[in-house]
């Protein structure tokens, strides 16, 4: 027993090591290939106009909503998830994805409540607020990013790591959302 839980420590020691092995690569993809479009305009507008309709809203409203996305996501009936899903500012989410060439698994932009506005495929939920690619960006200000860890994807079913930033508003520089870029693995090696 002593010398699992021994082991065990050893390897939870190791993980962040092995994962903040990532971060250069993920800062230089970050630099190189998501800053030329992370202020493209129909990303902008379409979290503004968002923001303008869950601006008030509390937190059982988010939740209500968070709920019926994950009661929706997989099943015939998308009227809900397909509001994020179809629309220009998803479009041009998927766009990205093809261009990039395999290297870009998903990507999907917040407002400022940390709900979904637009993705390129569905998500596990509906809002992010409670995770660290929004706090970690939105909450903290406009030149804030993050990195996550590598790890199995729930949505994507890939390994992959996310780069998550803020958005702003180019004429105040106000942050008015976060966009997360899932990256394969694979591509940060």
């Amino acid at each position: 027993m002593r010398t699992l839980t021994l082991a065990t420590l050893i390897t939870l020691a190791a993980l962040p090591a092995a994962a903040s092995e990532y971060t250069p690569a993920m800062q230089s993809y970050l630099e190189n290939n998501i800053r030329n479009w992370v202020q493209s305009p129909v990303l902008v507008e379409a979290i503004a106009s968002q923001n303008s309709q869950t601006q008030g809203f509390d937190q059982a409203a988010i939740d209500a909503m968070d709920t019926r996305w994950r009661a929706e996501v997989g099943t015939p009936d998308s009227s809900f998830t397909n509001q994020v899903l179809n629309n220009s500012a998803a479009d041009f989410l998927r766009e990205q994805v093809e261009k990039s060439g395999g290297r870009i698994t998903e990507v999907f932009i917040m407002d400022a409540q940390g709900l979904n506005v637009a993705a390129s495929s569905p998500t596990s939920d509906m809002w992010q607020g409670d995770e660290a690619k929004f706090q970690m960006t939105y909450s903290v200000g406009a030149d804030a990013s993050h990195f996550g860890e590598v790890e199995l994807d729930e949505s994507s079913r890939r390994y992959q790591a996310q780069i998550s930033l803020t958005i702003v508003d180019p004429d105040t520089g106000a942050a008015i959302g976060a966009m997360t870029v899932g990256i394969d693995a694979e591509a940060l090696m």
